[in-house]
């Protein structure tokens, strides 16, 4: 199996006291060990206007992060198109995939926040038509080599052509988020890899990934386990007890989340806000335990064909990194070929 992490960096606000670098300098910290650790990859999130600091300049903090690491593979998780001028998005991507070497994964999505849509003055009515005319343009701008003009609904450029060149070919690999059936299927269609959030049930996420082999088999392509990313948040307990504190805090903090997220009248039904928040939900859902029940917990992913985790921080930092390198990594080490992972089913 593969490992990677997800999640955000935090900076503080307050007087001259308070040192708001602190929060990014340690995620910097943390992915360093993590690539020396031997993890696989980090996704990095974008939010804006929460007031406890997530990461906003995702691509400026992954270009970052870039000159201090070799191998360890940069993701967004995700970019939100809608906000974003998608040429020069395009510009500051190939910009990271270039100096990184081609380490960049670039995982895009509509948004689901509404205080964020809200904060830039956007219709979240308009974020599947944006995110849609965004993918066309920013594809365009990696794939044509001379000048080209475009006029559309939300964007238009004229004589342009994107600099530098990204060292991916013919781009970055697209990641996508998706949660229904259709949408897991437009992924397949797309020719991009999934994300799978780290909020479903274990039941409804393997589901999922079932779904999306399915869909890539039908269209004749040979499905690669790695081309999914079933994200989980990761606490590496000291004991029942410190497990369940954790688990109280994880609960409080989605249910933070939510409250931005949600619109005025309640409307919003983004498959991340719909699952269960009970302690017996977020204790099965997520990777909280000590190091024998993640064990388990993450054989039974493996069991039904899983093969790429990606984990946010719980709480346990890089203690936490190390506890699971050591003590867990060593059960997911295969001898076999995973290039292709049949159904437990099967």
């Amino acid at each position: 199996m593969k490992f990677g992490l997800f999640g955000s960096a935090q900076a503080k606000r307050g007087g001259p006291d308070v040192d708001s670098a602190k929060g990014y300098r340690d995620w910097l910290e943390y992915n360093t060990e993590a690539e020396a650790l031997g993890f696989h990859s980090t996704f990095a999130v974008e939010h804006h206007f929460t007031g406890f600091g997530q990461v906003s300049a995702t691509v400026n903090l992954l270009t970052y992060l870039a000159a201090q690491t070799s191998t360890i593979r940069l993701g967004t998780a995700v970019m939100v198109l809608p906000w974003h001028n998608p040429v020069l998005l395009a510009e500051q991507v190939a910009t990271l995939d270039l100096l990184s070497g081609g380490r960049f994964d670039f995982g895009v999505g509509k948004g689901y926040r509404f205080n964020e849509f809200q904060g830039f003055r956007i219709p979240m009515e308009e974020a599947q038509a944006r995110f849609e005319e965004s993918l066309k343009i920013m594809t365009k701008s990696w794939t044509e080599d001379e000048p080209w003009t475009y006029e559309g609904e939300f964007w238009s450029f004229e004589d342009v052509v994107v600099e530098p060149p990204t060292a991916q070919q013919p781009h970055p690999p697209f990641w996508m988020g998706a949660g229904s059936p259709a949408s897991i299927e437009t992924v397949a269609e797309r020719g991009y890899n999934l994300l799978v959030d780290q909020f479903a049930p274990v039941d409804t996420t393997i589901g999922r990934v079932d779904t999306f082999r399915d869909s890539v088999e039908a269209r004749g392509r040979t499905f690669n386990p790695y081309d999914v990313g079933v994200a989980r948040g990761l606490y590496v307990a000291k004991d029942a007890a410190d497990r369940d504190a954790a688990i109280e805090r994880r609960i409080a903090a989605r249910s933070r989340v939510d409250n931005l997220a949600q619109r005025p009248d309640g409307g919003n039904k983004a498959s991340i806000m719909s699952y269960d928040d009970s302690v017996e939900a977020t204790a099965a859902a997520a990777m909280f335990g000590t190091v024998d029940e993640i064990v388990e917990k993450i054989q039974t992913f493996h069991d039904a064909g899983v093969r790429y985790m990606l984990f946010s921080d719980g709480g346990t930092g890089i203690e936490g990194l190390r506890t699971f390198s050591k003590e867990i990594m060593p059960h997911f080490a295969d001898d076999e070929d995973d290039t292709v992972v049949a159904r437990a089913a099967e």
